[in-house]
């Protein structure tokens, strides 16, 4: 699903810069051994995510080469902004509230069950499972970023590796302000709270293409507007002047950048 995915993360990430994705150009690199099958793979994956979003494929290039012993894909999204206002990740305001849509973890629930179909269909349901699966459908954060913006958001992230406690923790870094997050209040499927607590790996720093976390003033107001535009959102804290923390079961502690996201401890045995 590399074109797939290529398609989708690159225009979240203009997304979250408060702009709209008109177009991407592709460049895949594969290697000599490379079959016309692997290419058209790349190529339909991200016609398809394309189509989703209603952007064109602009361009790009395609070649064979020795240089590289497995398939390398990247993309350039060209994309317009609303009133030339850019957002960034530094733009966090001190008293804003803190917002997520969608729920924690979903690309990193959905990747673990794919990966791990065959030890995880003996532990959960098979609905869980089937749930689980289909979580990479949400992938895109183009509709929220898009409302977000126009409600006035100051800052955006899309929550990849380091999950939703990641992303929080690089707003409050880039934007030089503290941060309050309640992570009861943090949506989580229960598919993902099954797969993870199997796994042993934290949701809220597991990897979650597909949720944005937002900056904003009148938080309740902007997860109105998402709910009329059937997105599932919520407010889980605040933009602080000092200090940067997470209380979760009545338990308040530092809210600390992480090494790498959790989804590289998953190890499944049968």
């Amino acid at each position: 699903n590399a074109g797939y995915f290529l398609v989708h993360i690159n225009c979240n990430d203009a997304a979250s810069a408060g702009a709209e994705p008109i177009g991407v150009l592709l460049t895949a690199l594969l290697p000599e051994h490379s079959t016309e099958g692997d290419l058209q793979s790349i190529i339909n994956g991200a016609y398809k995510a394309a189509d989703e979003l209603g952007i064109e494929i602009l361009g790009g290039h395609t070649e064979i080469t020795s240089s590289v012993i497995k398939p390398v894909v990247s993309g350039t999204v060209v994309a317009k902004s609303r009133n030339k206002r850019f957002i960034s990740s530094g733009g966090a305001k001190v008293g804003q509230d803190i917002i997520m849509t969608k729920w924690a973890a979903i690309e990193g629930t959905s990747i673990i069950a794919n990966d791990y179909s065959d030890q995880l269909k003996e532990r959960i349901s098979s609905e869980a499972l089937s749930e689980a699966k289909s979580l990479l459908s949400m992938i895109s954060v183009v509709k929220e970023g898009l409302i977000a913006a126009d409600f006035g958001a100051t800052a955006m992230h899309d929550a990849t590796e380091g999950g939703i406690l990641g992303a929080v923790w690089e707003i409050a870094e880039c934007s030089g302000v503290g941060a309050e997050i309640f992570a009861d209040e943090i949506p989580v499927l229960e598919c993902t709270r099954a797969i993870t607590k199997i796994a042993g790996v934290d949701y809220l720093r597991l990897i979650s293409s597909g949720t944005m976390i937002i900056t904003a003033f009148d938080g309740p107001e902007l997860v109105n507007r998402f709910s009329e535009n059937n997105i599932n959102a919520a407010v889980i804290g605040k933009i602080t002047d000092d200090g940067r923390y997470v209380t979760y079961n009545g338990i308040r502690s530092e809210l600390s950048p992480q090494e790498k996201d959790e989804i590289y401890r998953v190890f499944l045995s049968d």
